[in-house]
């Protein structure tokens, strides 16, 4: 069978067969799934992605060396607050990471890493990369947040797979980590409508949180904020 005739079959056969969909108790890992029509639904999942602001600029600029420690501490501690706040990391592309967070408090709880990362970059990773290199280097990062209802399938060819995420949130959390690194942190209307005090005030009793509406995605009401979270 030549390469035309196996990606006709395959659209073929895709295009032509029902879904198999099941509830998910658990984030899947992609042997959990067949690379046929099936897929796993959550009702709600949040979805967080970190990414590294301008890094173009930064591979371009700066020796491979320091560019590669600048992603390797960034995407280890974003990483490793998304597992400490029950989240599954499901995806790293780049100079980016993708959590889901599915548990009851999910949106708080992607919140709260949120703010968590950005105190981590601005005062430990930044704070250490100073240390090493005579740099005024400032390592910028965005997040972005959004829930829905999330199917998870399996993509690929046998051998080399892996998981989507289909659903509005997977879509418009990473779109949101194109806005402004000046306000690292950015939610959906859908997350914000949740947040419980400890992710929405701040220590004088402010809401640390600025609405904006979303010219790139319908004027949908959005918000940011400039805030941490000080890791203990």
């Amino acid at each position: 069978m030549s390469v035309a005739d196996d990606i006709r079959s395959n659209s073929k056969d895709t295009f032509g067969t029902a879904w198999t969909v099941r509830d998910g108790q658990v984030v899947p890992a992609a042997s959990d799934l067949k690379l046929s029509n099936d897929a796993v639904r959550f009702e709600t999942a949040t979805v967080l992605y970190a990414d590294l602001d301008a890094s173009t600029g930064l591979v371009e600029s700066k020796k491979w060396e320091f560019a590669g420690q600048v992603y390797k501490t960034f995407l280890y501690a974003a990483s490793r607050l998304i597992r400490n706040h029950s989240g599954s990391i499901v995806s790293y592309d780049g100079d980016r990471v993708m959590g889901v967070f599915i548990s009851k408090t999910q949106r708080n709880d992607a919140v709260a890493c949120a703010l968590e990362i950005n105190y981590a970059v601005k005062n430990i990773v930044q704070t250490e990369l100073e240390k090493k290199w005579k740099t005024d280097f400032k390592i910028r990062h965005v997040v972005g947040i959004d829930t829905s209802t999330v199917r998870a399938a399996r993509t690929g060819v046998r051998g080399d797979n892996d998981l989507v995420w289909i659903g509005n949130a997977p879509n418009l959390a990473a779109k949101l980590t194109s806005l402004s690194a000046d306000k690292p942190t950015w939610i959906t209307k859908r997350v914000y409508d949740y947040l419980k005090d400890k992710q929405k005030l701040g220590p004088q009793g402010e809401n640390i949180w600025r609405k904006w509406q979303w010219s790139q995605h319908n004027q949908d009401e959005i918000y940011s904020t400039t805030y941490w979270r000080e890791i203990k």
